[in-house]
């Protein structure tokens, strides 16, 4: 029993891991697509 305990944590462990990866990758996108929108205001691409 206490080996299906240490299973689930370590895969507990791995889902929060990816999802931490997964959120600095939306957050990075983000900044990236609000430096692009910045970039293209200052070149008077504005919509």
């Amino acid at each position: 029993m206490g080996d299906l305990q240490g299973g689930r944590r370590r895969w507990a462990s791995r889902v929060g891991w990816m999802a931490v990866l997964w959120a600095i990758g939306v957050a990075a996108l983000a900044l990236v697509a609000h430096l692009l929108r910045l970039v293209m205001g200052w070149a008077g691409f504005n919509s």
